[in-house]
Parts: structure tokens; sequence; C-alpha cells
């Protein structure tokens, strides 16, 4: 764990803690979510849960399996049902797999109960993270690069709807996870200085610019 990690969780925990909702890690397979969400439960002393893992536990089945012999609306079907039952038996910090946003009861659920994460890599980076694996089975169908190109299209547009970006890049997931709380922390502020305004409609607007949504790492 790097010092920055380090000096970023204990400020986030001076502040925030307990959180009274779960964090949840959105974005296309291959993006470092399982990863990056583990340091953040290490560091905050949350519980952890792969979404994927537990879809399979509860089926008795990988995932490429339920594709496989079941379908694709099957294996979706159950995704929206565990991370249902994951999330209500929250906070945890929850990494949920790449499609699994795109279901609108669990974009509610996901507003409702957490907040969220997206973890935005570059194309070449999901690539050259994702090649020569054969458990992902949207990857299975065709040449990878178009099939990223087309998820892109269909996915970042729900993806963005996240509380926070990060551009998780080269620089490893202890950095992805420092700026994560940075930019969580700031995000937490701005809600508790908007629900002071709501309270006492007479004081005047905080004239400091909103935190940035999106960072780098």
């Amino acid at each position: 764990m790097t010092p920055e990690l380090k000096k970023r969780a204990k400020l986030f925990k001076s502040k925030h803690l307990p959180l009274t909702k779960s964090l949840v890690l959105v974005g296309h397979m291959g993006c470092g979510k399982s990863t990056v969400g583990r340091r953040l439960a290490q560091v905050l002393g949350m519980p952890f849960v792969d979404a994927d893992q537990a879809i399979e536990e509860s089926a008795g089945q990988t995932i490429a399996d339920m594709f496989a012999i079941h379908g694709e609306s099957y294996f979706r079907d159950g995704e929206r049902r565990v991370i249902k039952r994951l999330l209500e038996d929250g906070p945890l910090v929850l990494a949920t797999g790449g499609g699994a946003m795109m279901n609108e009861e669990t974009q509610r659920n996901i507003k409702k109960a957490a907040y969220s994460i997206w973890l935005k890599p570059t194309l070449d980076q999901l690539l050259a993270r994702t090649t020569g694996r054969s458990h992902r089975p949207l990857l299975n169908t065709g040449d990878p690069k178009a099939v990223f190109r087309r998820l892109f299209r269909e996915r970042d547009p729900v993806y963005k709807t996240a509380d926070i970006v990060v551009r998780s890049g080269k620089d490893g997931p202890d950095v992805a996870a420092a700026i994560a709380l940075k930019r969580l922390s700031a995000f937490l502020e701005a809600q508790t200085q908007d629900a002071s305004r709501q309270a006492d409609p007479g004081t005047p607007a905080d004239m400091t610019p909103e935190p940035e949504k999106e960072a780098r790492s």
C-alpha cells in the first residue's frame, strides 16, 4: 500500500466513517474494479464482494457456463437479483460486472443504496488486460477491439451517471483507490453543503467551485 493511499484513507476515515451507504465500482470488464475495490475495502475496514463471484456461488456455475447453457438473459436476471441482495446487506464495497449497470432496476438500487465509482481506462489498456483470457464470454464472440468499441458506445453513457469518475490508468490500483477516496470525499462534502443550504434557505450559497468529478490516475 502506497503512502499516498494510506494518507487519503486516514483523512477520509476521519471525515466520513462510518459510511451509511455501500461503495459500488462500475465500468468495463478488465478496468480493475475488483482490484481497486479490494484496496478500498482494506483501507476503510469494510467488507468486499465481487458480484461475479457471488453470482457463480449462488448459481453453482461459472459465468461462462451460464452464458453457454442458459444464455445472457438468464445470467443478467441472476446478476440483478444478487446485486439487489448484496446492497440490501450493506454497507460494503462491491465490484460489479461490466453489464450490471445496464439494468434499470440495478441502476436505481445502486443510486439508492450506494455511492458509485466509474473506473475508466483507455481502450488499449482494456485490451492489454483482457487479451488471452477466455473467461469473459462477450470477448469470445468476435474481435475484442470491435467488441469493446461497441460496448463503449452502449455502456459509457450509463457509466457516466456514476457519482465519481476515475481514469484508472497505468499507475496501478493504489493510485486509483487514492484518487477515488479524494473524489468521494469532495462529493460527500458537497452533498453536506447542499443539505445545509436546503435546511436553511436563507444561508448564502457557497461560492466555491464544485469539485471535479473526473480525475486521472
